[in-house]
């Protein structure tokens, strides 16, 4: 179980801890660069400013800066639980007005916006690309990395949107980028990336969703034998991504009900693009609970194990509880997955069958399934 962390700000203790629950004692709320971007905030004067929060996977700076009414821009589910969980334990009522979502529109002019750099380059990118139009012309962004973080390609992109880009002095290993100034044009560039299936199909997926701008590895060494049987009228595509699984089951029987579920919105809004609305239901969630019992036949999934910058198999283990609930009896749960993860052990806890379909020197698919009555 995850456990509160105390952080002290402006003399007042606020009590925080991390959703998705985690086990590992190493892994915190927040990081140095975070604490050293409201350190920053400290020289500043914040008096009706408006303020807007970037990638606050926990509610941190959210938490500790809610006198200051900012506009949180939210793209994960999870998040969504770890910003109600934090604002609970503090005493802060969530202001739904003051929440966006990466591809809205902000409701007014930003004076400062602060936010920690995401992993992903081009989410970082349609980040600045969302910000500027609403940022007033003397408007600042903060930026805060761990040293160790830091990507050239992080400078250049910031190029693109401002004339002035500051680094500051290294502080417990974080850094901060401080871009004012922002430029009068920015380049025209088609928000969603364009990937190539095989017979010259094509996908559509915005900035920073899972995998950038090819079909994953393993996801296509799944794709190269998944075939549905004629008992599977319900699918459910488990961390769905893009839909690329999900499209892949459509092809072969477009009268299967798909469901397609994901923690990540840019992720099911891009699975909306790649696939009809009819008969295809999407889930923007970081866990199975609001869907029903004994429900499919089928559920796929190419479980995450990467974390930002973090890796765990707690969030695949999650989700393998919630298929065991899902899942008919005599329905199949397929899962493909890096070889070294060793997930038969924690599978054969749960199911009662579990073999391996195929494997090669990287990956291995299993089939799982519960038994009939």
């Amino acid at each position: 179980m995850s456990k509160s962390e105390l952080f002290i700000y402006r003399d007042k203790p606020y009590h925080l801890a991390r959703y998705p629950r985690t086990t590992n004692k190493s892994l915190r709320v927040w990081n140095a660069g975070e604490a050293y971007l409201l350190q920053y905030l400290e020289g500043l004067n914040l008096a009706n400013k408006q303020m807007a929060l970037y990638h606050d996977r926990f509610g941190f700076l959210n938490t500790v800066l809610h006198q200051y009414h900012p506009i949180g821009v939210l793209q994960y589910s999870s998040q969504r639980q770890a910003w109600q969980m934090n604002f609970k334990k503090n005493g802060i009522e969530i202001d739904e007005s003051k929440i966006i979502s990466p591809l809205d529109t902000f409701p007014g002019q930003i004076d400062i916006a602060c936010m920690k750099i995401p992993k992903s380059i081009d989410l970082f990118e349609l980040f600045l690309r969302q910000l500027h139009p609403s940022l007033k012309e003397d408007g600042t962004v903060i930026c805060s990395f761990m040293t160790r973080h830091f990507n050239k390609k992080i400078l250049s992109v910031a190029a693109l949107y401002f004339e002035e880009i500051e680094q500051s002095k290294a502080w417990k290993k974080s850094r901060l980028l401080i871009l004012k100034k922002k430029k009068k044009r920015i380049p025209e560039k088609d928000l969603l990336k364009t990937i190539t299936l095989d017979k010259n199909q094509e996908l559509k997926q915005y900035p920073g969703v899972f995998s950038g701008e090819k079909i994953d590895i393993a996801t296509r060494f799944l794709l190269e034998d998944l075939a549905l049987l004629p008992s599977d009228e319900k699918a459910l595509d488990l961390a769905a991504g893009n839909g690329v699984i999900a499209h892949h089951l459509y092809q072969q029987n477009s009268k299967c009900e798909l469901h397609l579920l994901d923690d990540d919105r840019l992720a099911i809004e891009s699975a909306k693009l790649n696939l009809p609305q009819s008969n295809t239901h999407y889930h923007w969630a970081d866990t199975t609970d609001a869907l029903p019992d004994s429900y499919f036949d089928l559920i796929v999934c190419n479980p995450p194990f990467h974390f930002e910058y973090e890796n765990t198999i707690e969030i695949a283990l999650q989700l393998f509880r919630g298929a065991h609930r899902c899942l008919k009896k005599g329905g199949r749960f397929l899962i493909v997955a890096n070889l070294h993860l060793n997930y038969k052990t924690h599978l054969e806890r749960l199911f009662p069958r579990v073999v391996v379909l195929r494997e090669n020197q990287r990956f291995i698919v299993y089939e799982c399934g519960l038994n009939r009555n």
